[in-house]
């Protein structure tokens, strides 16, 4: 699997948690799924590409807060007091589940060679930074660069 496809797992499992948790009652449905969703992930995403999942949990978490705290917001009289009501009310609830599905995350994909990852990264930055730039030339504007062209044929020159 790729990270976008772990990231967009994790996405939806998000989402699909809090239809859920609206349908029981049971907030825990969110960060159990959350969780759940970004193991999976991280147990299935490429090698080569644990170092663009690791870094996105707190992400998808928020993002996917926002989108259902918006759908609540738009039902009420003021939208952005309800919108930062809620945003503060699901982000401190799910607190503890973003913890600890982005540590899981980091401790699976450091098992599978996230380290490795780090170290490629790292060379290639070196690399590129020791490659000395070729210096560009200064060439000055031409001649009459900023003189108005005029175009045509005077008017008595018939």
């Amino acid at each position: 699997m790729t990270a976008r496809g772990a990231i967009a797992l994790a996405l939806v499992a998000t989402l699909a948690g809090y239809v859920v948790a609206a349908l029981t009652d049971v907030q825990e449905v969110v960060g159990a799924a959350f969780v759940l969703a970004s193991l999976l992930g991280a147990l299935l995403v490429n090698r080569r590409e644990l170092l663009s999942l690791v870094v996105t949990p707190p992400l998808v978490f928020f993002c996917a807060t926002l989108f259902v705290e918006l759908g609540r917001a738009f039902g009420s009289v003021s939208i952005v007091q309800s919108l930062a009501l809620g945003l503060y009310t699901s982000l401190t609830r799910g607190a503890p589940w973003l913890f600890a599905g982005s540590a899981i995350v980091l401790g699976v994909a450091w098992r599978r060679g996230l380290r490795d990852n780090v170290r490629e990264l790292r060379e290639e930055l070196k690399a590129g930074a020791e490659v000395p730039r070729p210096r560009q030339p200064f060439v000055p504007e031409p001649e009459g660069y900023f003189e108005p062209k005029i175009y045509g044929t005077p008017r008595g020159e018939d």
